[in-house]
């Protein structure tokens, strides 16, 4: 009898001992972001100057992987949200990722998460070096010429990218090859090699390849010219006016955690990510590469992506290309 006491005690001492060392503060070891873009691109990019930031805060290490794939980064999010709300695993996303439910692609709506925004970089028009268009013009006379035939490419389905691209046809009037990339780099590359004609990505991701000589821009998706350097790029809605029906439409990088998570481990990253945004680092990459910084979490943070998810859903629908109702999944039209 006294030799199973012993035992019992030693047991509860035992398991003392294990919850003491798994209740420490958070975080204990290190965060994994899964990105649900490809390596390059501006959401990425975003996310590897910001988390080591973050990281010097926490204490631990935040590694990005990257899972790119499915449709408007479905496969990342899916993989992230799959994992417990513990705060070891936050999902690195764009605006871009707002319209999977609608594509058919993540089975859940936008709300499932907690935001992070970064900030984020106009779109712009730009082509290969070596195609036959000098100004958004010539392009679109063209594509009108021979609807279907100019090969364009973006990152994945119902990316912001291939959203502005659907945009521009139906302010245009014109009709594109769409081909989809799981990523900007990945279809930058394409038009760097003459695999595609046109591409459509930010400012902030074409900037050193419009230097470079290696892509061409011809018009922003936004009302205003924009200056990069000595190169004045006009904007696309001073030709075709009617694109105002549906641009512009703002890049929100960043990332999110489950809403489900604690609020103290949201609090912990919300510090974190303040003080990151402040840090020089992040400061002066924003300036050197065209992005407007915002810093925005929480509730202000959610609210964006709500009104991302309500008018990109709903843009698709009216432009013909969504693959499920918005209403059908409750999606507020804007």
């Amino acid at each position: 009898m006294k030799k199973l006491f012993v035992l019992v005690l030693c047991m509860a001492a035992m398991t003392g001992m294990v919850f003491a060392e798994g209740s420490g503060e958070y975080p204990e070891r290190d965060i994994t972001n899964v990105m649900v873009w490809g390596a390059g691109g501006g959401t990425d990019t975003c996310n590897r100057v910001v988390m080591p930031e973050m990281a010097k805060e926490l204490g631990v290490n935040i590694n990005v992987v990257n899972n790119p794939g499915g449709v408007a980064g479905s496969v990342g999010m899916a993989a992230a949200f799959a994992k417990d709300p513990d705060g070891y695993t936050i999902c690195g996303l764009s605006e871009s990722c707002v319209t999977s439910a609608v594509m058919g692609g993540f089975p859940e709506r936008m709300n499932v998460w907690d935001f992070f925004i970064i900030g984020g970089s106009p779109d712009i028009v730009s082509v290969t070096p070596d195609a036959p268009y000098n100004s958004i013009e010539e392009l679109v006379k063209a594509a009108k010429a021979n609807p279907g035939s100019i090969r364009a490419g973006a990152s994945g389905a119902g990316s912001i990218h291939h959203l502005n691209l659907l945009a521009f046809e139906k302010g245009a009037g014109v009709e594109f090859n769409f081909i989809p990339y799981d990523g900007s780099a990945p279809a930058q590359n394409a038009a760097m090699t003459g695999e595609i004609t046109l591409v459509i990505t930010s400012v902030a991701e074409q900037a050193q390849l419009i230097r470079g000589g290696k892509l061409r821009p011809l018009g922003m998706l936004v009302p205003e010219a924009f200056e990069l350097g000595d190169t004045k790029i006009p904007s696309a809605f001073d030709a075709y006016p009617s694109m105002s029906e549906f641009l512009p439409i703002s890049q929100a990088i960043g990332f999110a955690i489950r809403k489900d998570a604690d609020k103290k481990i949201k609090s912990k990253l919300t510090n974190a990510f303040q003080v990151a945004m402040n840090s020089e680092a992040v400061i002066e990459f924003g300036k050197k590469n065209y992005y407007i910084l915002s810093g925005k979490s929480g509730a202000e943070a959610n609210k964006v992506f709500d009104s991302l998810e309500s008018n990109f859903g709903w843009t698709l629908q009216e432009l013909g290309a969504a693959k499920v109702d918005p209403a059908s999944l409750g999606i507020p039209k804007p």
